[in-house]
């Protein structure tokens, strides 16, 4: 085994050369060096597994779903004088309303529901006010279609959601992620007040909520971060139950010299380095990934098939294909075999 003074050559050349000679600057060096470290310890040689890949998020064709259109004669409209509906249906139907990004489109069918209930006392003719009225439930049946686009249908999403900017940062001056999370439970806010039709829910903030998401990466490298964890994590707790249920640590459970050894590493490095890592990825998961699950799972009844296996794997949180379920199962295994382990020896954490 080569010694720790000196820099290994790991893959991918590019994470050496960011983190020079100090593997736990960076999450996935950290992560192989502790399995060679396990591995080292215990006089084996280290496995390392293939990571599991991640998918990015569908493609905006894929997630947009159409919106309804109404077919109402204009000349009805414009003999809505005094209505602001009229104004609003004129917006729709000029140049720049033919093609209203998600946002405004969703902005768009609140105020047209808004107006147009403001205007159906107005009208006297019978026929029009009960087409006026149908108008206005289609306007609310498709209300979600609108809020679908506006969410998980703009562009800006793709950049929070990439994988091609790495992992979550191990040790980060300030939480990566706080902005982001103020700005999901906004969200998700109004959103809830949208699907209870309390269109009184102002909608000022969601353009700097999109502005934010695309100058930012932080999702997709928590799902980086939470595939690479599970994979490592896996491969040390291979190693800790092949020598668990091999030559023991310890006989007749007194510590010896390897087992100061185990168990130094043990607190040097799993309890000081990848614990932390750890924890700063629950901590993001719980204040951006699961606020986004809210905000998928509030709209599964408009949620494109296209999305939902997506979803499923790199939202969810406990369904059968949940890359968060695979990680919680891969903390608990390892934990239990670094007691087992060390509990050979009376040195058991927490006894």
């Amino acid at each position: 085994m080569p010694g720790t003074g000196l820099c290994r050559i790991v893959a991918p050349v590019l994470a050496v050369l960011l983190t020079g000679c100090d593997p736990f600057s960076d999450a996935r060096p950290m992560m192989d060096e502790y399995v060679e470290r396990v591995a080292r310890v215990l006089e084996t040689d280290p496995e390392f597994s293939e990571l599991p890949s991640a998918s990015q998020l569908p493609r905006r064709r894929d997630r947009v779903l159409p919106m309804p259109e109404l077919e109402m004669g204009m000349l009805d409209f414009l003999s809505l004088y005094g209505c602001e509906l009229q104004y609003v249906v004129g917006e729709k139907t000029s140049v720049m309303g033919r093609v209203m990004q998600p946002l405004n489109r969703l902005r768009y069918e609140i105020r047209f529901i808004e107006a147009a209930r403001d205007c159906l006392p107005e009208i006297e003719d019978e026929e029009f006010a009960e087409e006026l009225t149908g108008a206005i439930d289609s306007k609310l049946e498709s209300l979600p279609i609108a809020i679908w686009n506006a969410t998980w249908g703009v562009e800006e999403i793709e950049k929070l959601f990439t994988l091609a900017k790495g992992y979550y940062p191990v040790a980060p001056e300030r939480n990566p992620v706080s902005d982001l999370a103020l700005d999901i439970a906004s969200l998700n806010a109004a959103v809830v007040r949208l699907y209870s039709e309390d269109l009184a829910v102002s909608l000022d903030f969601a353009g700097d909520v999109h502005q934010r998401w695309q100058a930012e990466y932080r999702a997709g490298q928590l799902i980086n971060s939470a595939l690479l964890l599970t994979a490592r994590l896996q491969d040390g707790t291979e190693l800790l139950r092949q020598r668990i249920e091999g030559q023991p640590l310890c006989l007749n459970g007194q510590p010896n010299n390897q087992s100061d050894i185990v168990q130094n590493m043990f607190f040097s490095v799993y309890i000081e380095k990848i614990q932390p890592y750890m924890s700063a990825v629950t901590q993001g998961r719980v204040a951006l990934i699961e606020p986004f699950e809210r905000l998928a799972e509030v709209q599964k009844e408009v949620m494109p098939e296209s999305f939902t296996e997506w979803y499923e794997r790199h939202l969810s949180q406990d369904g059968q294909t949940s890359l968060w379920r695979e990680l919680d199962a891969a903390m608990m295994a390892h934990t239990r075999a670094w007691q087992e382990l060390l509990g050979q020896c009376g040195l058991r954490p927490g006894a």
